[in-house]
């Protein structure tokens, strides 16, 4: 029996986009719920993937695919890059907002767009299931009102190390809404296994080795919530006997962000009063961090005996969900690190230019030197250019929300949402 759908956030944001373009292209890891979301709104659908009938029209008659009442979903349109410029012309000649609803699990090549879709497409980029979406998170406190400077406010926190372990191993993926953390594993594996084997040479246009593909997901798996250089991540791949060029790492690591799976958290880029230099290096994260245990093939057992590691996947599990949230707002999310080593989990910043500050940490007693780091971090802001930060927080997994005497807050992961 089918499960009945869970509503997403990017379920607003696909309305709101459709609202002002002609058509939405929905982005997103494959098995992140793309698909679905989409079919909730389109009012007929064209599978390039499937549907062998398409793909003989889009052989014979491809502008006859879009025939349909709107908006008509183009799914996995990336199996027949061409029909982007049909879809564009499409646009132009109707004139009209919400006409179609591209989706795809792989980005093709930017030859394979020929005319720039600007004006034309809204991108929407999808993820995995927050913790709020998840039904895990409580939701007494939102992003939004923490950045309009309220006072967060909830109960205390309910918290087991054991469950916070498996709701890791379990993700966000719709297809694990009923599974047990061994399913997960099994599913993640499998995952991780057809990433090496098939997505990446497809999405390359060329064969890659699947045990290099599989070692480098290891080394990325264990460099989550770091600033590991490309030259660390080719000799921690290539291990002792294999020797791997920097240039081949960073071919495999553009093919596994145009899957999807990968994600670039950038660095915050700020006007700051002290002669520190800012760092530009990006810290690279999984689209959802159960990605990384099924790459180690980790059980909550070995999670458990190694809280270091769990904590840099505590910490890629919240930038995820801060991504998710910030999205519902237009929000973009950074990290910060100068050469002073200060060093910020997380930077939210709006198109208004607001920004907030995050700290993460495993447990509610480590709270006291995260507050102090981010005040130091903020009196180091220029704030007369880039204005004052509109909430300092704390986010932890135990614990309660509340804002200290120094007017930094505190916030449980697990009462978080938009």
């Amino acid at each position: 029996m089918k499960s009945a759908y869970i509503k997403r956030f990017a379920d607003q944001i696909l309305q709101k986009r459709l609202r002002s373009s002609g058509a939405v292209l929905i982005q997103g890891a494959k098995g992140c719920g793309k698909t679905e979301t989409a079919v909730q709104i389109a009012r007929s659908t064209a599978r390039l993937d499937v549907d062998n009938d398409i793909r003989i029209r889009m052989d014979l008659d491809p502008k006859s695919v879009l025939e349909g009442p709107v908006p008509r979903l183009i799914d996995e349109w990336q199996e027949y890059p061409r029909i982007w410029n049909y879809v564009r012309h499409e646009v132009d000649a109707r004139k009209k907002k919400g006409q179609f609803i591209l989706t795809g699990s792989a980005n093709p090549e930017e030859r394979a767009r020929l005319h720039s879709g600007a004006g034309r497409f809204s991108i929407l980029k999808m993820r995995p299931m927050s913790f709020y979406e998840r039904g895990w998170s409580t939701g007494e406190v939102s992003l939004s009102n923490l950045v309009k400077g309220k006072a967060p406010k909830s109960e205390q926190a309910e918290f087991n190390l054991e469950t916070l372990a498996e709701k890791l191993t379990l993700g966000g993926w719709p297809s694990l809404l009923n599974a047990g953390s061994r399913e997960a594993l099994r599913f993640m594996q499998d995952y991780i296994q057809l990433l090496a084997e098939t997505d990446m040479s497809r999405v390359s246009g060329k064969k890659r080795d699947p045990q290099k593909v599989i070692r480098l997901l290891q080394s990325l798996s264990r460099n989550i919530s770091t600033e590991a250089s490309v030259t660390s991540i080719a000799k921690d791949t290539g291990g002792s006997d294999v020797k791997i060029t920097d240039e081949t790492i960073t071919e495999y690591l553009e093919a596994l962000e145009r899957l999807m799976a990968l994600e670039q958290l950038p660095a915050w880029s700020p006007h700051i009063r002290s002669a520190d230099t800012l760092r530009k290096t990006p810290k690279r994260h999984f689209v959802d961090p159960s990605l990384a245990i099924g790459a180690l093939g980790l059980s909550i057992d070995k999670l458990l005996a190694d809280l270091n590691y769990f904590g840099l996947l505590f910490e890629s599990l919240v930038i995820r969900d801060l991504r998710i949230y910030a999205d519902v707002h237009d929000g973009r999310v950074f990290h910060y690190r100068d050469s002073g080593n200060m060093e910020i989990d997380a930077i939210v910043e709006y198109p208004d230019n607001t920004w907030a500050a995050f700290e993460v940490k495993m447990g509610f007693s480590a709270q006291d030197e995260a507050a102090a780091g981010l005040l130091k971090f903020a009196g180091k802001i220029n704030q007369e250019k880039m204005g004052k930060p509109a909430s300092l927080t704390v986010i932890t997994a135990n614990g309660f929300a509340c804002r200290r005497q120094d007017g930094v807050n505190v916030v449980p992961f697990s009462v978080l949402c938009p």
